[in-house]
């Protein structure tokens, strides 16, 4: 009699892949929080495309479609772990792009696990909801080149978690608050071109890297002191004043400082002229006294070096130690003597790529006869107490067109 035919059982792995073919699509993708999922409508419905120039809408909503089973795999900007929303970036950064318009809503901040907040250039209007202060995870904060106003939160400063903070180019008012300087972990905190008022604030112990309040509307000196691992400071285009002494003494790292259109007053500091610091930004403030002395070790500039003294207020005879720098502007100061040779020669070389010298009171620019600069250099001389050995083809328009200045203004200087 035969045997009745049996059913062998089926291996583990193919009962776990029909399982996984059976399941519905929507319970196999990641489901998104229903907290996160709100917030995103609000976001959808407080901001939208600005359509482009050529008439038909930008994309960055287009991918929102809120009866799609998974967010996290299809919404643009959207990063997700765990059915939770952790990077959010509103907009497409795309050059051509116009941006998003409308206001940021403050149930942004039930995206309790986010770790990064990017709004891309637009023109988003109203406030920074300070709710976003309620985010503890959050790392990164960048709003810039929108039209955002009214004050920034003091409920940032309670971030413990926060690394980079940019709110730059918007149209941001009142003061620093105090606390953003004192975060832990904050790294970058730039500020910049908002019409921001009031003092630096007095403590800055945050471990900064990149420190740019450039373009408002501060007043007041610097702070006592600042962290020395900063390696980029901008506090440019403000309304600060004092000296500068000792500020940046102990900056060893600094490779960046712009200081420039302010009232900055007092002597140059030695310790500005160092080999590291290969950006010094000084112009247009109410700096004093003599260029330091190069020292028995002078500086080494290297190429992309740039040094800013000019529209200033510097006497004396110029020294050695810029000599090598490779766009430097001494113009409309009250520089006397003779130009040392070191400048001269550096210009031959082509390692001087711009000298301006215009608006002083140089007796002398040793040149040898029959020399050639290169054609690479911009050097100027117009404007001083002498007649200048070369014209003025290569000045800026703002030289003006005299070559020499009156004898009457020179007879101040003795010049043996």
């Amino acid at each position: 009699m035969a045997k009745p035919h049996s059913h062998s059982p089926l291996p583990l792995s193919l009962l776990l892949l029909l399982s996984l073919l059976l399941t519905p699509s929507l319970q196999r993708t990641q489901k998104l929080s229903p907290v996160d999922l709100r917030a995103l409508i609000a976001i959808k419905n407080s901001l939208t495309d600005v359509p482009s120039r050529r008439g038909s809408p930008a994309a960055f909503f287009s991918t929102w479609d809120f009866s799609a089973p998974d967010p996290c795999s299809t919404f643009s900007g959207l990063t997700c772990a765990s059915g939770r929303v952790t990077t959010l970036t509103l907009g497409t950064g795309l050059s051509d792009s116009p941006g998003l318009a409308g206001s940021l809503p403050p149930s942004i901040a039930d995206l309790t696990e986010l770790t990064q907040l990017i709004l891309f250039p637009g023109i988003v209007t109203g406030p920074i909801p300070f709710q976003l202060g309620w985010l503890a995870s959050l790392r990164v904060i960048s709003l810039t080149n929108n039209r955002l106003t009214g004050r920034i939160p003091q409920s940032l400063s309670l971030l413990p978690n926060l690394h980079t903070l940019d709110l730059s180019y918007n149209s941001l008012a009142g003061p620093i608050p105090p606390g953003l300087t004192q975060l832990p972990n904050l790294k970058v905190l730039i500020l910049a071109s908002n019409s921001l008022s009031g003092e630096v604030p007095y403590n800055v112990s945050s471990q900064l890297l990149h420190l740019d309040f450039n373009r408002n509307g501060l007043t007041g000196p610097l702070p006592p002191s600042l962290p020395t691992t900063l390696r980029y400071v901008s506090l440019s285009e403000n309304n600060m004043s004092g000296p500068i002494s000792s500020v940046f003494d102990s900056l060893a790292d600094l490779v960046h400082l712009n200081l420039g259109s302010n009232s900055f007053s007092g002597p140059l500091p030695q310790t500005l002229f160092r080999t590291t610091l290969q950006s010094l930004l000084l112009q247009r403030n109410n700096f004093s006294g003599w260029v330091p002395q190069a020292g028995s070790q002078p500086p080494s500039y290297g190429e992309g070096s740039i040094v800013d003294l000019s529209h200033n207020a510097i006497t004396g005879e110029l020294s050695p130690i810029l000599a090598g720098v490779e766009s430097l502007y001494l113009n409309n100061n009250r520089l006397i003597g003779t130009v040392p040779r070191e400048y001269v020669k550096s210009v031959y070389v082509g390692t001087t790529r711009t000298l301006y010298l215009q608006h002083n009171y140089i007796s002398r620019f040793p040149v040898e006869p029959g020399s050639m600069f290169p054609d690479t250099v911009s050097l100027c001389l117009s404007y001083n107490c002498m007649v200048p050995p070369v014209g003025l083809a290569a000045c800026p328009a703002s030289a003006g067109t005299e070559l020499s200045r009156p004898a009457s203004q020179c007879s101040v200087f003795n010049y043996g």
